[in-house]
Protein backbone atom coordinates (compact mmCIF):
# COMPACT_ATOMS: atom_id res chain seq x y z
CA UNK A 1 0.00 0.00 0.00
CA UNK A 2 1.26 3.62 -0.88
CA UNK A 3 0.89 6.55 1.34
CA UNK A 4 1.68 10.01 0.94
CA UNK A 5 5.00 10.29 -0.39
CA UNK A 6 6.20 13.21 2.32
CA UNK A 7 5.66 10.48 4.95
CA UNK A 8 9.08 8.53 3.16
CA UNK A 9 11.10 11.01 4.76
CA UNK A 10 9.87 11.17 8.14
CA UNK A 11 10.93 9.09 11.07
CA UNK A 12 8.46 7.69 13.96
CA UNK A 13 9.28 9.68 17.10
CA UNK A 14 11.88 7.74 19.41
CA UNK A 15 11.37 8.92 23.19
CA UNK A 16 14.87 7.03 23.72
CA UNK A 17 15.90 4.89 26.16
CA UNK A 18 13.46 3.61 29.24
CA UNK A 19 14.59 3.02 32.27
CA UNK A 20 14.33 -0.45 32.57
CA UNK A 21 16.16 -1.27 29.61
CA UNK A 22 19.42 0.92 30.53
CA UNK A 23 19.32 -1.07 34.27
CA UNK A 24 18.87 -4.15 32.39
CA UNK A 25 21.92 -3.41 29.98
CA UNK A 26 24.38 -1.91 32.75
CA UNK A 27 23.47 -4.39 35.28
CA UNK A 28 21.98 -1.09 37.49
CA UNK A 29 19.87 -0.69 40.54
CA UNK A 30 19.33 2.79 40.14
CA UNK A 31 18.38 4.90 37.27
CA UNK A 32 17.76 8.68 37.51
CA UNK A 33 16.62 9.24 34.28
CA UNK A 34 17.17 13.55 33.31
CA UNK A 35 16.09 13.44 29.74
CA UNK A 36 12.62 14.31 28.63
CA UNK A 37 12.27 17.31 31.18
CA UNK A 38 9.23 15.61 33.33
CA UNK A 39 9.38 17.23 36.67
CA UNK A 40 11.54 15.08 39.29
CA UNK A 41 9.12 15.95 41.78
CA UNK A 42 6.22 14.23 40.20
CA UNK A 43 2.77 16.25 40.82
CA UNK A 44 0.46 17.18 43.44
CA UNK A 45 -0.98 14.44 45.85
CA UNK A 46 -3.99 15.81 45.47
CA UNK A 47 -3.83 14.28 41.81
CA UNK A 48 -3.48 10.68 43.27
CA UNK A 49 -7.07 12.01 45.64
CA UNK A 50 -8.70 12.83 42.03
CA UNK A 51 -8.26 9.97 40.34
CA UNK A 52 -8.88 7.47 43.20
CA UNK A 53 -12.13 8.59 43.27
CA UNK A 54 -13.01 7.23 38.84
CA UNK A 55 -13.00 4.03 39.11
CA UNK A 56 -16.64 3.77 38.66
CA UNK A 57 -16.17 6.10 35.64
CA UNK A 58 -14.19 3.94 33.24
CA UNK A 59 -16.95 2.33 31.35
CA UNK A 60 -18.29 5.16 30.25
CA UNK A 61 -16.96 7.98 27.45
CA UNK A 62 -14.68 11.03 29.05
CA UNK A 63 -16.74 14.20 28.40
CA UNK A 64 -15.77 15.34 25.09
CA UNK A 65 -16.03 19.17 25.61
CA UNK A 66 -14.33 18.63 28.92
CA UNK A 67 -16.53 21.26 30.76
CA UNK A 68 -15.28 21.37 34.10
CA UNK A 69 -11.59 21.46 33.13
CA UNK A 70 -12.76 24.30 30.59
CA UNK A 71 -14.23 25.83 33.06
CA UNK A 72 -11.54 25.79 35.79
CA UNK A 73 -9.04 27.14 32.78
CA UNK A 74 -10.97 29.80 31.36
CA UNK A 75 -10.74 31.05 34.94
CA UNK A 76 -7.06 30.10 35.16
CA UNK A 77 -5.27 32.13 32.42
CA UNK A 78 -8.62 35.13 32.24
CA UNK A 79 -10.24 33.66 29.00
CA UNK A 80 -13.50 32.99 27.67
CA UNK A 81 -14.25 29.08 27.87
CA UNK A 82 -15.04 29.35 23.85
CA UNK A 83 -11.27 30.39 23.41
CA UNK A 84 -9.82 27.07 24.43
CA UNK A 85 -8.69 23.81 22.59
CA UNK A 86 -8.24 21.00 24.33
CA UNK A 87 -5.83 17.72 23.32
CA UNK A 88 -3.90 15.05 24.37
CA UNK A 89 -0.62 16.81 25.68
CA UNK A 90 0.22 19.41 23.31
CA UNK A 91 2.06 17.04 20.60
CA UNK A 92 -2.00 16.78 19.36
CA UNK A 93 -2.36 20.08 19.68
CA UNK A 94 -0.02 21.18 17.29
CA UNK A 95 -1.41 18.30 15.26
CA UNK A 96 -4.94 19.70 15.05
CA UNK A 97 -3.92 23.08 14.46
CA UNK A 98 -1.58 21.90 11.86
CA UNK A 99 -3.67 19.99 9.98
CA UNK A 100 -6.98 22.99 10.32
CA UNK A 101 -4.37 25.53 8.69
CA UNK A 102 -1.95 23.30 6.14
CA UNK A 103 -1.79 22.65 2.50
CA UNK A 104 0.53 22.30 -0.42
CA UNK A 105 0.22 25.92 -0.80
CA UNK A 106 1.14 27.16 2.76
CA UNK A 107 4.55 27.63 4.30
CA UNK A 108 5.53 28.00 7.95
CA UNK A 109 8.32 29.64 9.25
CA UNK A 110 10.22 28.18 12.87
CA UNK A 111 13.71 28.56 14.06
CA UNK A 112 16.08 25.82 13.80
CA UNK A 113 16.96 23.88 16.21
CA UNK A 114 13.53 23.97 18.00
CA UNK A 115 10.64 21.69 18.93
CA UNK A 116 10.89 18.45 16.51
CA UNK A 117 6.90 18.67 16.22
CA UNK A 118 6.32 21.49 14.37
CA UNK A 119 8.19 20.53 11.34
CA UNK A 120 7.11 17.16 11.37
CA UNK A 121 3.17 17.88 10.76
CA UNK A 122 4.12 20.49 7.91
CA UNK A 123 5.67 17.94 6.83
CA UNK A 124 2.64 15.49 7.10
CA UNK A 125 0.50 17.89 5.56
CA UNK A 126 3.02 18.94 2.44
CA UNK A 127 3.68 22.44 3.47
CA UNK A 128 6.65 24.58 2.75
CA UNK A 129 8.97 25.02 6.14
CA UNK A 130 11.08 27.82 6.24
CA UNK A 131 13.72 27.53 9.12
CA UNK A 132 16.15 30.22 10.27
CA UNK A 133 19.06 29.47 12.23
CA UNK A 134 18.97 30.62 15.86
CA UNK A 135 21.03 33.58 16.71
CA UNK A 136 22.96 32.76 20.27
CA UNK A 137 20.79 29.75 21.16
CA UNK A 138 17.60 32.66 20.82
CA UNK A 139 14.58 32.97 18.11
CA UNK A 140 16.13 35.43 15.05
CA UNK A 141 12.60 37.39 15.27
CA UNK A 142 13.76 39.72 12.24
CA UNK A 143 15.26 37.07 10.05
CA UNK A 144 12.12 35.20 10.69
CA UNK A 145 10.02 38.57 9.86
CA UNK A 146 11.52 38.42 6.63
CA UNK A 147 10.70 34.59 5.87
CA UNK A 148 6.85 35.23 6.27
CA UNK A 149 5.13 36.15 2.97
CA UNK A 150 1.34 35.88 2.53
CA UNK A 151 1.10 32.11 2.04
CA UNK A 152 2.63 31.72 5.68
CA UNK A 153 0.32 29.96 7.85
CA UNK A 154 2.00 29.79 11.16
CA UNK A 155 5.10 31.54 12.77
CA UNK A 156 6.05 29.07 15.72
CA UNK A 157 8.02 30.43 18.63
CA UNK A 158 9.08 27.99 20.87
CA UNK A 159 9.44 30.30 23.95
CA UNK A 160 11.46 29.20 26.26
CA UNK A 161 13.19 27.19 23.15
CA UNK A 162 13.45 23.97 23.42
CA UNK A 163 16.27 22.67 23.64
CA UNK A 164 17.95 25.68 24.57
CA UNK A 165 15.89 27.02 27.12
CA UNK A 166 16.41 30.79 25.78
CA UNK A 167 13.14 33.09 25.03
CA UNK A 168 12.13 36.05 23.49
CA UNK A 169 11.30 39.19 25.81
CA UNK A 170 7.74 40.88 25.45
CA UNK A 171 9.50 43.84 23.88
CA UNK A 172 10.54 41.80 21.28
CA UNK A 173 7.31 39.41 20.41
CA UNK A 174 5.01 42.99 20.83
CA UNK A 175 7.70 44.73 17.72
CA UNK A 176 6.72 41.26 15.52
CA UNK A 177 3.46 40.84 16.44
CA UNK A 178 3.10 44.80 15.29
CA UNK A 179 4.46 44.24 12.24
CA UNK A 180 3.87 40.30 10.95
CA UNK A 181 1.17 40.25 8.48
CA UNK A 182 -2.52 39.16 10.15
CA UNK A 183 -2.66 36.34 8.00
CA UNK A 184 0.28 34.58 9.43
CA UNK A 185 -1.33 32.70 12.61
CA UNK A 186 1.39 33.47 15.14
CA UNK A 187 1.57 30.07 18.07
CA UNK A 188 3.87 31.33 21.18
CA UNK A 189 4.39 27.27 22.56
CA UNK A 190 5.18 28.24 25.97
CA UNK A 191 4.87 24.73 27.55
CA UNK A 192 7.90 25.46 29.96
CA UNK A 193 6.09 28.80 30.98
CA UNK A 194 5.58 27.89 34.79
CA UNK A 195 9.20 27.67 35.04
CA UNK A 196 9.99 31.14 33.52
CA UNK A 197 10.97 33.57 36.10
CA UNK A 198 12.97 36.53 33.85
CA UNK A 199 10.98 39.75 34.72
CA UNK A 200 10.83 40.58 31.25
CA UNK A 201 9.50 37.18 30.24
CA UNK A 202 5.61 38.09 27.79
CA UNK A 203 2.78 38.25 29.22
CA UNK A 204 1.09 37.03 26.27
CA UNK A 205 -2.13 36.72 27.53
CA UNK A 206 -2.55 39.60 27.89
CA UNK A 207 -1.99 40.36 24.10
CA UNK A 208 -4.52 38.13 22.71
CA UNK A 209 -6.87 41.18 22.81
CA UNK A 210 -4.70 43.17 20.51
CA UNK A 211 -3.53 40.92 17.80
CA UNK A 212 -5.99 38.55 16.14
CA UNK A 213 -3.37 36.32 14.55
CA UNK A 214 -2.24 35.22 18.21
CA UNK A 215 -2.11 32.00 19.90
CA UNK A 216 -0.94 30.59 23.25
CA UNK A 217 -0.19 26.80 23.97
CA UNK A 218 0.17 25.51 27.49
CA UNK A 219 0.80 21.92 28.89
CA UNK A 220 0.12 20.25 32.19
CA UNK A 221 3.12 17.51 31.25
CA UNK A 222 6.10 20.14 32.62
CA UNK A 223 5.64 21.91 35.99
CA UNK A 224 2.55 20.19 36.87
CA UNK A 225 3.76 16.59 36.85
CA UNK A 226 0.96 14.89 35.08
CA UNK A 227 3.12 14.13 31.54
CA UNK A 228 1.93 10.52 31.64
CA UNK A 229 -1.73 11.51 31.24
CA UNK A 230 -1.40 14.11 28.14
CA UNK A 231 -3.17 17.01 29.10
CA UNK A 232 -2.35 20.42 27.21
CA UNK A 233 -4.21 23.11 25.35
CA UNK A 234 -4.24 26.26 23.50
CA UNK A 235 -6.10 29.94 23.93
CA UNK A 236 -6.81 31.54 20.67
CA UNK A 237 -9.47 34.13 19.54
CA UNK A 238 -12.90 32.18 19.70
CA UNK A 239 -13.67 32.20 15.96
CA UNK A 240 -10.83 30.44 14.67
CA UNK A 241 -10.64 28.25 17.58
CA UNK A 242 -14.57 26.91 16.43
CA UNK A 243 -13.43 26.69 13.52
CA UNK A 244 -10.21 24.32 14.31
CA UNK A 245 -12.26 22.16 16.89
CA UNK A 246 -13.86 20.70 13.92
CA UNK A 247 -10.76 18.49 13.22
CA UNK A 248 -10.27 17.28 16.93
CA UNK A 249 -11.02 13.71 17.65
CA UNK A 250 -14.71 13.45 19.71
CA UNK A 251 -13.07 12.17 22.74
CA UNK A 252 -9.55 13.49 22.70
CA UNK A 253 -8.89 13.92 26.15
CA UNK A 254 -9.53 10.70 29.01
CA UNK A 255 -11.81 11.03 31.74
CA UNK A 256 -8.51 10.61 34.09
CA UNK A 257 -6.51 13.62 32.61
CA UNK A 258 -9.14 15.86 32.43
CA UNK A 259 -9.65 15.67 36.58
CA UNK A 260 -5.68 14.98 37.16
CA UNK A 261 -5.30 19.17 35.37
CA UNK A 262 -8.44 20.55 37.24
CA UNK A 263 -6.76 18.85 40.75
CA UNK A 264 -3.36 19.78 39.69
CA UNK A 265 -4.46 23.30 39.13
CA UNK A 266 -5.96 23.46 43.00
CA UNK A 267 -1.97 22.82 43.97
CA UNK A 268 -1.07 26.62 43.76
CA UNK A 269 1.52 25.10 46.81
CA UNK A 270 3.15 22.51 44.89
CA UNK A 271 3.49 24.35 41.80
CA UNK A 272 5.35 27.27 43.59
CA UNK A 273 7.76 24.76 45.15
CA UNK A 274 8.35 22.93 42.40
CA UNK A 275 9.42 26.29 39.94
CA UNK A 276 11.25 27.50 43.39
CA UNK A 277 13.64 24.56 43.37
CA UNK A 278 14.15 24.16 40.06
CA UNK A 279 15.33 27.62 40.02
CA UNK A 280 17.96 26.65 42.52
CA UNK A 281 18.57 23.85 40.73
CA UNK A 282 19.11 25.98 36.94
CA UNK A 283 21.89 27.78 39.35
CA UNK A 284 23.70 24.86 40.26
CA UNK A 285 24.43 23.92 37.09
CA UNK A 286 25.18 27.19 36.14
CA UNK A 287 28.01 27.85 38.71
CA UNK A 288 29.52 24.22 37.89
CA UNK A 289 29.43 25.57 33.98
CA UNK A 290 31.09 29.09 34.75
CA UNK A 291 33.41 27.19 37.32
CA UNK A 292 35.01 24.83 34.57
CA UNK A 293 34.61 26.95 31.71
CA UNK A 294 31.93 25.27 29.77
CA UNK A 295 29.47 26.57 27.27
CA UNK A 296 25.69 26.72 27.91
CA UNK A 297 22.63 28.47 27.29
CA UNK A 298 21.10 30.56 30.25
CA UNK A 299 17.15 28.74 30.69
CA UNK A 300 13.67 30.10 31.12
CA UNK A 301 12.82 25.76 31.15
CA UNK A 302 13.53 23.30 33.63
CA UNK A 303 16.65 22.13 31.56
CA UNK A 304 19.97 22.87 30.78
CA UNK A 305 21.68 23.13 27.28
CA UNK A 306 25.66 22.97 27.75
CA UNK A 307 28.76 21.73 25.56
CA UNK A 308 31.29 18.86 27.60
CA UNK A 309 34.01 18.57 25.16
CA UNK A 310 33.88 16.05 22.77
CA UNK A 311 29.78 14.98 21.23
CA UNK A 312 26.67 15.01 22.69
CA UNK A 313 26.77 11.26 22.06
CA UNK A 314 29.70 10.38 24.15
CA UNK A 315 28.74 12.32 26.73
CA UNK A 316 25.07 10.75 26.70
CA UNK A 317 26.58 6.87 26.32
CA UNK A 318 29.45 7.71 29.32
CA UNK A 319 26.55 9.08 31.71
CA UNK A 320 23.63 6.34 30.65
CA UNK A 321 26.91 3.76 31.70
CA UNK A 322 27.29 5.27 34.97
CA UNK A 323 22.93 5.30 35.50
CA UNK A 324 22.19 8.75 34.33
CA UNK A 325 20.05 9.24 31.46
CA UNK A 326 20.72 12.65 29.50
CA UNK A 327 19.36 14.09 26.12
CA UNK A 328 22.02 13.85 23.20
CA UNK A 329 21.90 16.89 21.15
CA UNK A 330 22.44 14.95 18.38
CA UNK A 331 18.79 14.15 17.70
CA UNK A 332 17.83 17.98 18.86
CA UNK A 333 20.16 19.52 16.31
CA UNK A 334 22.72 20.82 18.10
CA UNK A 335 25.97 17.82 18.30
CA UNK A 336 28.34 19.36 20.56
CA UNK A 337 26.00 19.33 24.00
CA UNK A 338 24.00 17.50 26.00
CA UNK A 339 20.62 18.65 27.16
CA UNK A 340 19.56 18.00 31.17
CA UNK A 341 16.61 18.39 32.40
CA UNK A 342 16.71 20.01 36.03
CA UNK A 343 16.15 17.49 38.76
CA UNK A 344 16.60 17.16 43.17
CA UNK A 345 19.59 18.80 44.37
CA UNK A 346 21.40 15.35 45.16
CA UNK A 347 21.04 14.18 41.59
CA UNK A 348 22.11 17.61 40.28
CA UNK A 349 25.31 17.23 42.41
CA UNK A 350 26.04 13.82 41.31
CA UNK A 351 25.50 14.25 37.52
CA UNK A 352 27.65 17.45 37.37
CA UNK A 353 30.57 15.34 39.50
CA UNK A 354 30.39 12.98 36.60
CA UNK A 355 30.42 15.60 33.98
CA UNK A 356 33.39 17.15 35.52
CA UNK A 357 35.20 13.17 35.34
CA UNK A 358 34.20 12.96 31.77
CA UNK A 359 35.52 16.65 31.09
CA UNK A 360 38.80 16.52 32.48
CA UNK A 361 39.49 12.89 31.02
CA UNK A 362 38.37 14.77 27.72
CA UNK A 363 40.84 17.06 28.00
CA UNK A 364 43.72 14.58 29.15
CA UNK A 365 43.04 12.83 25.86
CA UNK A 366 43.41 16.03 24.04
CA UNK A 367 46.70 17.05 25.67
CA UNK A 368 47.89 13.52 25.21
Amino acid sequence: MNVKQQLLSLKAYSPGRTIEEVKKQYGLEKIIKLASNENPFGCSPKVAEALAALSSQFALYPDGAATVLRQKVAEHVGAEQNQLLFGSGLDEVIQIISRALLDETTNVVMASPTFSQYRHHAVIENAQIREVPLRDGVHDLEAMLGQVDENTRIVWICNPNNPTGTYVNEAEIVSFLERVPKTALVIMDEAYYEYATAADYPNTLALLPRYENLMVLRTFSKAYGIAALRMGYAVGHADLIQKIEVTRLPFNTSTVAQAAAIAALDDKEFLEYCVKVNEEGRQQYYEFCKAHDIPYYPSQGNFVFMEIGKTGDDVFQYLMQKGFIVRSGAGLGLGRGVRVTVGKREDNEQLTQLLLSFLNSSREETRS
